[in-house]
């Protein structure tokens, strides 16, 4: 995974932006909520995703918290011509077929970077899922970096961060108090959202 730079690195176009979202923002009724968390390094769960419009109201509450993210994309996204600009948003493209090596690389890429905010969609894909992707939860658990609950709340019209959680090794333990959080939180097509159910097969132990 490469980090490119993007516009949220560009001083006079970060202002214009940020303008422009919190203007769209409030003609469209979005509010923001929760608090940005401090830490210089975390994941974002970026949930429920059911829709295209996940991604311009997740860089909109971007601008408007003042907060650079980058985002993992399926490659197929990042063909020409649409890969600079796809990258230049902050996206990394990702190949879903390698998994393992997805979570290496991330995990590499925390430990060399002093601030990074990665924002991760478990679901991936806006298409209903029996279950979500735990690659997020084993990213942050090797890179030792929290959680943030990043949510769009289709229903409030409200989006932002929930709690901060701080991984055990214990995925199941975690992933209620997860779970807990996203029970609430309405999509754009709630039909096409479960609650953050995980395979038993892929749960983790607790390091002894």
């Amino acid at each position: 995974m490469q980090m490119k730079t993007t516009f949220f690195d560009t001083p006079i176009l970060r202002t214009l932006l940020r303008g422009i979202s919190l203007f769209l923002l409030k003609v469209s009724g979005w509010k923001r909520s929760g608090e940005l968390p401090s830490e210089n390094k975390y994941i974002i769960i970026a949930a429920p995703h059911t829709t295209n419009w996940d991604m311009p109201l997740t860089l909109m509450l971007a601008f408007a918290f003042k907060v650079k993210i980058y985002w993992l994309g399926k490659k197929s996204l990042f063909k020409f011509p649409f890969s600079t600009i796809m990258q230049w948003m902050g996206g990394i493209p990702v190949d879903r077929s390698k998994n393992n090596n997805m979570v290496e690389a991330a995990i590499e890429l925390f430990k060399k970077t002093e601030k990074l905010i990665l924002a991760v969609p478990p679901e991936g894909t806006r298409q209903r899922v029996r279950y979500w992707k735990t690659g997020f939860y084993h990213m942050a658990c090797g890179a030792n970096v929290p959680i943030a609950t990043g949510y769009l709340d289709y229903r409030t019209k409200t989006g932002g961060f929930g709690p901060l959680i701080i991984p055990t090794g214990d995925l199941e333990s975690d992933m209620i108090l997860i779970q807990k959080f996203y029970s609430t939180i309405t999509g754009k097509y709630p039909d096409q959202h479960n609650q953050a159910d995980i395979d038993d097969r892929k749960k983790i132990k607790k390091p002894s």
